[in-house]
């Protein structure tokens, strides 16, 4: 694992994206051996412009302008122990940010970054902090309703990597990371899940989103096309 970053450090990353009203996203690529990964981070926009910033990315300083113009960076939510990379240099840039990580990954953020908090009060009901049941407390979710539906914001539980090529691309396929369709990655599977049956749970009650428009993920494109049925097949696929 590419150690936390000490000083910004800018890798080659996309533009910032309003994927709907008040969520903003945007790509980028982390070198590993043998391969690049790519990730997302995901931004929401409260009612009062405060930001809550999902998985960080260091973007160049044209983005990190259009961002703080698009609202106050507030809540720097860590979804896991494996995403602290940015983490502390997003607290160095904004030292009144609300560092947030679910409690089953805090000790391990903490070597980085202290955490102020494992629940957070976003002060506005369209965006929701979830702790994933059933991943021993070290995964989290969020879940953002806009006027035109919702997004279900995920980690590393679930990946949708499609179009990687070449040896790299390979790689990702044997190591369980890419597939023909979204899927909860082998290695996830074996270190993350510790009750399948709870987060099978989960995956079902967020399939009766009704008003569901969207599911990001922090590896891959965004689930776009029938969210509901593909956290269903994802349920099923837990036994």
């Amino acid at each position: 694992m590419t150690r936390p970053f000490q000083q910004w450090k800018v890798l080659p990353h996309g533009k910032l994206t309003e994927i709907d009203e008040n969520i903003l996203t945007v790509t980028g690529e982390l070198h590993m051996p043998l391969t690049d990964l790519p990730r997302r981070m995901t931004v929401a926009r409260l009612h009062d412009s405060r930001l809550v910033v999902f998985s960080a990315i260091a973007l160049d300083e044209v983005e990190m302008l259009a961002l703080e113009e698009y609202g106050q960076p507030a809540f720097l939510v860590v979804p896991n122990d494996h995403h602290r990379l940015d983490a502390r240099v997003w607290k160095e840039r904004y030292p009144s940010i609300q560092v947030v990580a679910p409690e089953g990954s805090r000790a391990k953020v903490e070597e980085t970054v202290h955490v102020d908090t494992t629940d957070p009060g976003f002060g506005d009901p369209n965006v929701q902090f979830v702790t994933v049941p059933g991943t021993r407390g070290h995964e989290a979710a969020l879940v953002i309703c806009t006027p035109n539906g919702m997004t279900l914001v995920l980690n590393d539980l679930v990946g949708n990597i499609r179009d990687e090529s070449g040896f790299g691309g390979w790689l990702l396929r044997m190591m369980g990371f890419a597939g023909d369709e979204p899927h909860i990655p082998k290695p996830v599977r074996l270190v993350l899940i510790e009750d399948k049956e709870a987060l099978r749970v989960q995956l079902l009650q967020w399939a009766e989103l009704g008003s569901l428009k969207r599911i990001l993920v922090s590896h891959g494109s965004p689930i776009e096309d029938n969210p509901n049925q593909s956290l269903r097949a994802l349920a099923n696929s837990l036994g």
